[in-house]
């Protein structure tokens, strides 16, 4: 029996995967590469396992070759019982020592390398010798180790067994594990009052560690220390918040040009999410950006959605909600926050901006994944495929339409249909005017889709209430769906 820690919140589909990967029984030696973003508990569910199955867990970190290998045959000589250490001279012994761990008495032994980036930094043969190791001549003379790969560099983990990489091919496990959605960082941060949920959600998202160490296990208890909350803990220069978003920017080894992305990411926090507007706030040519945007990209810091009406167009997002914060309204006041009793004064002055710059935008992305995974068919008038935010263009007015929604779905003929479009407003109360432009969006874009958009449902979503005549309306037409906050977090 593999027990499950107590302690361990939700991870229900990466649990049963680590399971059934340490306990296949086959003789050979097998490969399996874990990664996600930074705080996300990998190294919590790894040594979970390591402990259950009574496996070998090595944590690197940043040293020469020469420290990690007397680190390495240290560990191995505990784990063994042994009282004086390995010495092993490279990689390819301490490899070669690895892989004998398990025996085919023995049977199936789970093996972790964390922080793998730091051993590959200091020595980039290290895939090679993987490779060779869970090769046919390494199964030969290797036991049934279970190995295991993790890293936080996104990066670089994609890139581990992509392409032409030694260890292409030889994975039988490739596990993300993934920031915990809206709904359930609720849950971890024990918050009913979905209000309060969306706020705490908005600075810090779904990240488990937000929630324990980094802020002592210290949750706002309503709306109205919800305040009170961000000066303890994410405006305070005593807190690890506080610096977090420069540290994550910081631990990424393939930014180079701290002060281009830096400002890449504060363009995105203040509203600009194209290429063109991105371009426009640092001065620069969009052309220039191509490279800082791709990397950024692939490290996790930023998305590219593209545009649900227009193929070629693209927004870019902040994808962790503590960058946006710290981007829209912490570095420009970063000189005051610095100083000692200021920081309830920056606070006050910045409520617009927290509005508008951060759970005004992360409002409307809580909406596109209740869309996208919690609405019911019913709800959305059919199975939907896709849900993006877009723009529309009405020549009529000579103007456009920001569509903060919009969700596809598959005809009968296999043609994509649109079966809905929404708009959310985190501190307005929708009323009728708010239906009316919808409607308006859904003329301009019956005219484009034709047959294939008959009727397509109009979702409002609200952080502050309907009007009493926009309900009535609602009640008697099926096509119009209300969506509030209570409804977000536990209606479909």
């Amino acid at each position: 029996m593999i027990v499950r820690p107590e302690t361990m919140f939700d991870r229900d589909f990466e649990w049963s995967e680590l399971v059934r990967y340490a306990t296949y029984q086959g003789p050979e030696a097998t490969l399996g590469v874990v990664s996600g973003r930074r705080r996300q508990g990998k190294t919590f569910l790894l040594d979970a396992i390591c402990r259950a199955t009574g496996g070998f867990f090595f944590a690197a970190s940043e040293a020469t070759e020469a420290e990690s290998l007397r680190q390495f045959g240290t560990a191995v000589a505990r784990f063994e019982g042994r009282r004086t250490p390995y010495h092993f001279a490279h990689w390819d012994e301490a490899v070669e020592a690895m892989m004998r761990l398990a025996t085919a008495e023995t049977g199936p032994l789970t093996v972790v390398l964390d922080e793998f980036p730091f051993l590959v930094k200091a020595s980039p043969e290290l895939p090679s010798l993987l490779q060779r190791a869970l090769g046919p001549q390494g199964r030969r003379e290797g036991g049934p180790v279970r190995l295991l790969l993790c890293g936080s560099a996104l990066s670089f983990m994609g890139n581990l067994l992509s392409g032409t990489a030694p260890l292409r091919g030889r994975a039988s496990l490739e596990l993300v594990v993934p920031t915990l959605d809206y709904r359930l960082a609720a849950r971890f941060w024990g918050i009913e009052d979905p209000r309060l949920a969306l706020l705490v959600n908005s600075v810090v998202g779904g990240t488990p560690a937000y929630g324990r160490e980094f802020v002592l296990g210290d949750s706002p208890t309503d709306l109205d220390d919800f305040g009170p909350w961000i000066l303890r803990n994410v405006l305070n220069p005593g807190r690890p918040l506080f610096r977090e978003a420069r540290f994550l920017l910081a631990e990424e080894s393939d930014l180079r040009d701290t002060a281009l992305y830096h400002g890449v990411l504060a363009a995105i926090a203040q509203g600009n999410h194209t290429r063109g507007g991105i371009a426009s706030f640092l001065e620069r040519k969009s052309t220039d950006l191509g490279h800082a945007l791709t990397v950024l990209e692939d490290t996790g810091m930023i998305m590219r959605e593209p545009d649900a009406f227009h193929g070629k167009r693209s927004a870019y997002r902040i994808a962790e909600p503590i960058l946006t914060f710290h981007y829209a309204l912490m570095r420009p006041e970063w000189s005051d926050l610095e100083r000692p009793g200021q920081a309830a004064d920056v606070w006050e002055r910045s409520q617009s901006t927290f509005r508008s710059k951060v759970v005004g935008p992360h409002f409307e992305q809580v909406c596109r994944t209740w869309a996208r995974w919690y609405a019911s068919v019913e709800t959305l008038g059919g199975q939907r495929t896709r849900v993006e935010s877009g723009t529309v263009a009405d020549p009529g007015a000579k103007a456009s339409h920001e569509v903060d929604l919009a969700v596809f779905g598959r005809a009968d003929d296999g043609r994509e249909t649109l079966l809905a479009i929404g708009e959310a407003k985190w501190n307005d109360p929708m009323g009728v005017g708010h239906l009316d432009r919808l409607r308006r969006v859904r003329e301009l874009l019956q005219r484009r889709f034709g047959s294939h958009s008959p009727a397509a449902r109009l979702l409002c979503f609200s952080g502050a209430g309907f009007t009493a005549e926009l309900r009535t309306l609602a009640d008697a037409d099926p096509t119009i769906q209300l969506v509030g906050l209570d409804r977000l977090y536990q209606g479909e």
